[in-house]
C-alpha cells in the first residue's frame, strides 16, 4: 500500500486506481481505526487498509451506517473485514492480534476527492 495525499473516490465503484474497485461489491473500502494500528505498533497502511480513521469505533458500527470523508465522500458499512492469512506475512503472530478489530469494509455511496487529514463523521446511524 501507497500512503497518498489524495485519492478520488466513485459511487458504487470504489477508489481511483484500487484492484478492489467493482462495481456493487461490498469491499470497495477498508477501513481501519488508527488507535488499532498504535496499539498493535504498525504504521497506516500495513494491514492493506484502504483509510485509517481516528475517533470512531468502527467495529462498533452497524450495516447501513454513513460516514462522511472530507466534503463529499459518503460511504456505507457493509460488514466487518475477514481476517486472512497475508496479516502473517506482514508479522507473525498478526492474525491473532487483529482478531475483533481487522477494520470495517464500506461501499461508496458518494463520490469525490479525500485528502490527507479531511474530517471523517459519522452522517446516518444504523441500530
Amino acid at each position: 500500500m501507497t500512503v497518498v495525499e489524495e485519492i478520488e473516490f466513485f459511487a458504487n465503484l470504489g477508489m481511483n486506481n484500487d484492484a478492489h474497485a467493482r462495481a456493487n461489491s461490498e469491499r470497495q473500502v477498508l477501513m481501519i481505526e488508527e488507535e488499532t494500528l498504535k496499539a498493535l505498533k504498525l504504521q497506516p497502511g500495513a494491514v492493506k487498509e484502504n483509510i485509517t480513521t481516528s475517533g470512531i469505533e468502527l467495529m462498533k458500527l452497524a450495516s447501513g451506517t454513513r460516514l462522511q470523508a472530507g466534503k463529499d465522500v459518503v460511504v456505507e458499512i457493509t460488514k466487518p473485514c475477514s481476517l486472512c492469512s497475508r496479516m502473517e506475512e506482514i508479522r507473525p503472530g498478526l492474525l491473532n492480534e487483529l482478531a475483533g478489530r481487522r477494520g470495517m469494509l464500506a461501499k461508496v455511496i458518494a463520490g469525490g476527492v479525500v485528502r490527507q487529514g479531511d474530517l471523517i463523521q459519522i452522517v446516518e446511524r444504523k441500530p
